[in-house]
């Protein structure tokens, strides 16, 4: 009698077991990816089907927020995505500041993939699909991190809106005249400036926006922020490179302007506002297959003059 009950729960045990084994399989190890494709352009289309299916091969789950239909990803609302490792970009510079909205929820890194066009934050070379699916397979992938800009708009003494940005943060007029925009810099008075705008940018950002604004460049790996008026009427209106510990304050004075963060998550403003930006404490993590200097990166982007070279 003790001996059959004996046995009847050691396998009733075992049979948990098995059960649980194939839980911990199945939800717990599950690996997961996150597409993000910019669907108007056909070779991201033909490299998203190409990758996903090299992925799937080895038991991955794969979901996008964006409007692709392609066999085995899942098209998941951003806000239902699923936990998952990385995030893969197939776009331009502008498709990976999407992917850093979906990175940042999740502390997860960005792989931009090269589809023919250098940017700054994807491969500069043009591996193989078959090269990053066996990188995204093993881990293999180099991560660096990357300065994040944090804002916040008070009006009438209250926070109305915070927000963050990896490129830059503007205050643009929103108009055909320009804005009157009053700076100050850890609670003391730059300047006052009638201009189109005003650009405070990363050390990422100072190859986008501000660099076609006049900007300097910033290598990535330097902790500073660039603050950069547009088009100003003054006597004094250069690019200005601050410590990422400083607070800049930017107050309308004038007729209502418009911020703008990363030229995605946009907010009207009005005279009176101040607009608060510092340096966050998150960073966005950009993968990258091969680990690539910041100075090849801008010789390939620019087709900089370089023939000759021997390396002395």
């Amino acid at each position: 009698m003790f001996s059959t009950f004996y046995i009847f729960h050691l396998y009733s045990f075992l049979y948990l077991c098995k059960k649980l084994h194939f839980y911990l399989n199945e939800c717990v190890y599950k690996r997961n990816i996150i597409f993000l494709v910019n669907a108007s352009r056909p070779e991201a289309l033909i490299a998203t089907r190409e990758l996903s299916q090299l992925l799937l091969k080895e038991g991955f789950t794969l979901t996008t927020p964006s409007d692709v239909n392609v066999l085995g990803i899942t098209q998941t609302p951003v806000a239902d995505l699923p936990a998952a490792e990385l995030v893969v970009v197939l776009g331009g510079d502008g498709t990976i500041l999407r992917g850093a909205e979906v990175a940042r929820a999740q502390g997860i890194p960005i792989l931009g993939i090269n589809l023919g066009h250098v940017g700054f934050l994807a491969e500069v070379e043009k591996p193989s699909l078959a090269e990053i699916a066996s990188s995204i397979i093993s881990k293999g992938y180099k991560t660096e991190s990357r300065m994040v800009l944090r804002y916040s708009v008070i009006r009438s003494g209250g926070e109305i809106s915070a927000g963050w940005a990896l490129n830059e943060v503007t205050v643009e007029r929103d108009g055909t005249t320009m804005v009157e925009l009053f700076v100050q810099i850890d609670d003391r008075p730059l300047s006052r400036w009638g201009c189109d705008g005003l650009i405070c940018s990363t050390p990422t950002g100072s190859t986008a926006y501000a660099f076609s604004a006049g900007g300097p460049v910033l290598w990535p790996e330097i902790d500073a922020l660039v603050l950069l008026p547009i088009s100003a009427h003054a006597l004094f209106s250069r690019p200005m490179v601050v410590s990422p510990q400083s607070q800049i304050v930017v107050e309308i004075e004038s007729s209502d302007a418009l911020l703008s963060a990363d030229a995605l998550r946009k907010l009207p403003l009005h005279a009176g506002d101040r607009v608060l930006i510092t340096k966050d404490d998150s960073v966005i993590k950009l993968a990258h297959v091969k680990a690539t200097l910041f100075t090849d990166r801008l010789v390939a982007k620019f087709k900089l003059p370089v023939e000759g070279w021997r390396g002395e």
